[in-house]
């Protein structure tokens, strides 16, 4: 059997156009299939690399909470220990102070007696007072001989003072330099009365005084 083309040339060439213009089509849709995959790629890259990034911030902020943690837990023990350290140092400083403390103040009570010496007292407080209050200055030729003391207590800082004086000038003057110096406080004079030691001497001023120690 003998086929015959009896198609024009046009047609021919026309369906070959067609079949060209389909096969263009496929390319290029196969480009752009090819580009999304690859741009998917790249975004998946992209995605990938944000992911790293914060999982380690995520990472550095978890170790600085850790961190923290630590310290919060270590700081409760270094307070702890603080704690000890002072009270142990608190106890020492008051050991050396019972020591040394006392000491001080007997010495501070012998220059208070002593012809020709006085109270320890701040050079600027005292030329304030005597400006301000010249009576309450003590007197720098008085003679400590003039009083004697018969009985010296100290217990908790608070002291005891009893004895005898010639006068009530004496005792007076005591009394005020214990207030100027700077290892007593709260110093209070206690009524006297008068003695007769010798029945034919003068009366005597049998005289008790209390003060706290500051040391």
């Amino acid at each position: 059997m003998i086929k015959i083309n009896l198609l024009p040339d046009k047609a021919r060439t026309k369906g070959k156009k067609g079949s060209q213009e389909s096969q263009t089509w496929l390319i290029v849709l196969l480009v752009l299939l090819l580009a999304e995959v690859a741009g998917l790629f790249v975004f998946h890259g992209f995605k990938e690399q944000e992911l790293s990034r914060q999982t380690d911030k995520n990472l550095e902020i978890q170790k600085q909470i850790d961190q923290a943690k630590t310290q919060v837990a270590d700081h409760d023990k270094v307070k702890e220990k603080l704690k000890q350290l002072r009270a142990r140092e608190d106890a020492i400083a008051e050991l050396q102070s019972a020591r040394t403390g006392p000491t001080a103040m007997l010495l501070e009570l012998a220059r208070i007696l002593t012809p020709g010496r006085g109270p320890s007292v701040n050079p600027d407080e005292l030329n304030k007072l005597r400006r301000d209050n010249p009576l309450a200055i003590y007197n720098p030729s008085w003679d400590g001989r003039r009083l004697w003391l018969a009985l010296f207590t100290e217990e908790s800082r608070k002291i005891q003072l009893r004895g005898i004086a010639r006068d009530g000038e004496d005792v007076s003057e005591l009394a005020r330099r214990l207030s100027l110096s700077s290892y007593f406080t709260d110093v209070k004079l206690m009524p006297a009365k008068k003695i007769d030691l010798l029945k034919a001497g003068p009366q005597m001023i049998e005289f008790n005084l209390e003060a706290m120690a500051r040391y």
